[in-house]
């Protein structure tokens, strides 16, 4: 978890996501370590890492842009201060979750079942293993695109195992890891075709949060810190607590009640990263994820909407006693 985490504060895109997942997801499986949990603490690992990742908070960064377009709201020790807070509340209820929820599964032992016959299979070389490492390295230590850095493990795989033996049977394997792969990515595609559009429409709902919400907002950053804390679920399917939704809203509100920037950002910021891009189905490579590991989206959401729930409360109130 810990170096997912890592990974994500400098890496950040579905591509990235996949990359890693088909590293770490099926090692926390063969670990035994039960799918839904594993998904969920994956999930959070990267979003922990995300707090602090330069890319991602200049993405947020500009819905804080002053009058004449200038920044209010930078990159510095101040922010930092909070975002390694974050990110090491999120890593640890990620980690509880695989120590506490994981060792909760009933154990099966199968003292009376026959033994099948094994099949005799060949042996895969030690330098194989190195294979899932091969595209993070050349990603993040030479800069080498990912496509190209899969490209170059998938023929060093064949290669070490035996199979880069003819044109032809080279060329059958890769068709059908391909086709194999966009069935996998799928449902990842679809949602990123479709949540723009979400997002778009989202912005229409603007006047009518204002002409609803605006005259009952209270002044206090300590209540509204807690109805942060309390209302972290709002940031789940693109709502009103989630600046990848509906949350430009509730932010000009917020903005037009008086409420500080240095408050605002870490905020809204919380239930953005941990109820919507670490928690919630309408991220797409949650999805993928989902798809991958074959867990549906109930047994995900129930763990996962508490998780970063508890993240997002305690992070509530860790902003209001650093700038409220």
């Amino acid at each position: 978890m810990a170096v997912t985490t890592a990974i994500f504060t400098s890496m950040f895109g579905a591509g990235a996501v996949v990359a890693i997942g088909v590293i770490v997801l099926p090692i926390m499986l063969t670990l035994g370590v039960p799918k839904t949990f594993s998904l969920v603490a994956f999930m959070l690992s990267i979003g922990s890492g995300l707090y602090i990742n330069p890319l991602i908070f200049n993405q947020y960064q500009a819905f804080y842009l002053g009058p004449k377009g200038e920044q209010t709201y930078f990159y510095n020790a101040t922010y930092l201060h909070w975002g390694f807070i974050a990110l090491a509340i999120q890593l640890i209820i990620a980690i509880m979750i695989i120590v506490i929820f994981a060792n909760r599964k009933k154990r099966i032992h199968a003292w009376a079942a026959k033994t099948p016959a094994k099949d005799q299979e060949g042996k895969v070389p030690a330098l194989a293993l190195l294979t899932p490492f091969i595209p993070v390295v050349l990603a993040i230590g030479f800069q080498v695109p990912v496509i190209l850095g899969f490209l170059i493990a998938s023929f060093y795989a064949l290669a070490i195992c035996g199979y880069l033996k003819n044109f032809k049977a080279t060329g059958d394997i890769f068709n059908k890891t391909f086709y194999d792969g966009v069935i996998d990515t799928a449902p990842l595609v679809g949602f990123m075709l479709i949540i723009p559009m979400f997002n778009k429409a989202s912005e229409l709902a603007v006047p009518y949060f204002n002409a609803l919400l605006g005259g009952i907002i209270p002044h206090s950053t300590l209540i509204i810190c807690l109805a942060f804390a309390i209302l972290a679920p709002l940031g789940l399917f693109r709502g009103p607590f989630t600046l990848a939704g509906a949350g430009a809203a509730t932010l000009g509100i917020l903005k037009s009640v008086g409420f500080s920037t240095n408050l605002l950002f870490p905020l809204m910021y919380t239930p953005t990263i941990t109820m919507n891009i670490s928690s919630c189905i309408t991220q797409s490579w949650i999805i993928w994820g989902i798809n991958y590991t074959k867990v549906t989206t109930k047994d995900f959401l129930k763990i996962s909407i508490p998780s970063g729930w508890v993240i997002s409360a305690i992070l509530a109130m860790v902003t209001y006693f650093m700038f409220g």
